[in-house]
């Protein structure tokens, strides 16, 4: 049961008003920079890694995989 407990809580965490918009911020940004010919996902994190450095630790890996997915999505 703690198991659910635990994963019940992080979804909790994860589906906050907050995060989803950060979320969608590095969607949209990965996306709009893994369009450019010859940067990849591993560069676009490179690039926007300094955005995240101001925001909460669980905000800054939530933008960073959605930066991740939408360059994989753009690129």
């Amino acid at each position: 049961m703690e198991l659910f407990d635990n994963l019940a809580l992080g979804f909790g965490v994860a589906f906050t008003f907050q995060n989803l918009i950060y979320c969608f911020i590095g969607v949209v940004l990965g996306t709009l920079i893994g369009v450019l010919p010859g940067v990849g996902p591993v560069a676009t994190i490179a690039m926007l890694l300094p955005a995240t450095y101001a925001l909460p630790p669980v905000a800054a890996l939530i933008m960073l995989a959605g930066i991740y997915y939408g360059a994989q999505y753009g690129g």
